[in-house]
């Protein structure tokens, strides 16, 4: 059962969500270094923000309309029935996840916005107005906004107590970026075992990653989630995180712009990045990323 503090930031971020008018649909992609403002309004668990000076950057093959005086007329707003009624339900998961479910029943095929935490993805929502999906949490008083593209909104809150015994890095981006996040732990090669990245098989590794938003959309968002226990039993080491970006048709010679969110220790970070892709000539090559986000220290337990 959730407390009474859970139901009073659920309840004061309903107002604030609400009373704003679900201010992310118009703030755009929101992690453009440089385009945070002081006066900007934060959810609970929101990241620090820093911007990054890049480092060990590799390629690797592989008019005005006239005025007009308005006609005055009676107009009517439809009133949107219980039956269209847009929820959103979350409920915690082992190894600080949620289970997220959304239902907008009258905005089926629509596009649907989640964000938590700074981080933000794009899905569609199926022929019934639903989405269901489990996502890695963030802070320990979860709170999940969804957005459809007509401003539909709802929220939901889940407390997730073991918040502290995972650690995650989050890599976000906005349109074709070609971006991806490849952890190599305990001094795994790529390719094999302890190489985990979203094309690995599930249990190649200690840690995992989750990829949430849809990327055959117009304009989305998307996220990797690399997620590890703080504390892994009979081993320790380090987990080498690289950001990797393959260069294609769709992002050769463009800027990409990305963020990464970092959760160590119950505290959450960020970075943001603005980059110049190689030209098309390059295609096929990545570009490796080394120091986009810090490696990590897992302790025996």
């Amino acid at each position: 059962m959730l407390s009474k503090q859970v139901m009073l930031t659920s309840a004061m971020t309903l107002a604030c969500a609400l009373g704003i008018g679900f201010y992310m649909q118009a703030s755009g992609p929101g992690w453009v270094a440089g385009s945070s403002s002081a006066a900007d309004p934060q959810l609970p668990g929101e990241p620090e923000a820093a911007q990054l000076q890049l480092e060990k950057i590799t390629l690797t093959s592989a008019p005005s309309a006239a005025k007009q005086t308005p006609e005055l007329r009676e107009t009517s707003r439809p009133v949107q029935t219980a039956a269209c009624e847009m929820t959103a339900e979350a409920e915690t998961l082992p190894a600080a996840m949620v289970s997220l479910s959304v239902s907008a029943p009258c905005r089926a095929g629509e596009q649907l916005t989640v964000h938590h935490s700074g981080l933000s993805f794009t899905v569609e929502l199926d022929s019934a107005g639903r989405f269901t999906a489990q996502v890695p949490a963030l802070a320990r008083m979860a709170v999940f906004i969804a957005e459809t593209a007509s401003g539909n909104g709802a929220v939901a809150v889940a407390e997730v107590t073991d918040l502290g015994m995972v650690e995650r890095v989050v890599l976000q981006w906005s349109g074709s970026s070609g971006l991806e996040i490849h952890a190599r732990e305990f001094g795994a090669d790529y390719g094999s075992a302890g190489h985990v990245w979203h094309g690995a098989d599930t249990g190649t590794g200690a840690g995992q990653i989750i990829r949430l938003g849809d990327d055959t959309l117009l304009a989305p968002r998307v996220a990797e989630i690399y997620s590890a226990p703080a504390g892994q039993p009979g081993q320790s080491g380090t987990v080498s995180l690289t950001a990797e970006a393959e260069v294609t048709g769709r992002n050769c010679g463009k800027d990409i712009a990305a963020q990464a969110l970092q959760l160590r220790g119950g505290h959450l970070s960020s970075r943001d990045l603005v980059m110049a892709m190689p030209d098309c000539d390059a295609m096929g090559s990545f570009l490796v990323l080394n120091n986009l986000v810090e490696e990590l220290k897992i302790a025996s337990n």
